[in-house]
């Protein structure tokens, strides 16, 4: 399952960000928030165009085997990587959040055929019809090797707005 990602140094940003407070400099606040957002931003594109892109195969239509337009007009990738989203808190739990927003995904993909496709395999009715079922195979872990990749440069990108905003507190 697509695990969400935070960015946190809670002792940090929670005594900076009690500071900020105490010093009511707000420019400096949101300057923070929006320095922060900016750092995750690379993460989610990439995420979306890792969704968009991702190869899902069959093992293909057997001999005598109809086919036929798919039931849905929306495309399964392109839901996905509209419902990839990123939030900042600067509140009790100060830190940036990249994650699968359910509530952005249609009524028709539940969060389990995400979850599947993170796994690597997707297992559905063939054209809805419940009494005939074929599995498609994906890239597994999709998500957790992205997210992976990109940790190192947000966590380095935060400690240098962190640095910075307490930089010119002081």
């Amino acid at each position: 399952m697509p695990q969400n990602v935070r960015v946190i140094g809670t002792g940090q940003l929670l005594e900076l960000q009690a500071r900020l407070r105490r010093a009511g400099h707000e420019n400096i606040r949101s300057s923070m928030q929006r320095r922060i957002r900016r750092a995750a931003e690379p993460l989610r594109d990439e995420l979306q165009d890792r969704i968009r892109s991702l190869n899902i195969s069959s093992q293909g239509r057997k001999a005598g085997k109809r086919g036929g337009p798919s039931p849905t007009t929306r495309p399964l990738r392109a839901s996905i990587a509209r419902a990839v989203r990123i939030s900042v808190r600067t509140g009790g739990s100060p830190g940036a959040k990249v994650w699968l927003d359910r509530a952005r995904l249609p009524d028709d993909i539940p969060m389990g055929v995400v979850n599947r496709l993170h796994e690597g395999r997707l297992r559905h009715p063939v054209f809805g019809n419940k009494s005939r079922w074929t599995q498609q195979n994906t890239t597994p872990l999709w998500w957790d090797n992205t997210v992976r990749a990109h940790q190192p440069r947000i966590t380095r990108e935060v400690a240098r707005v962190v640095d910075d905003v307490r930089r010119r507190l002081e």
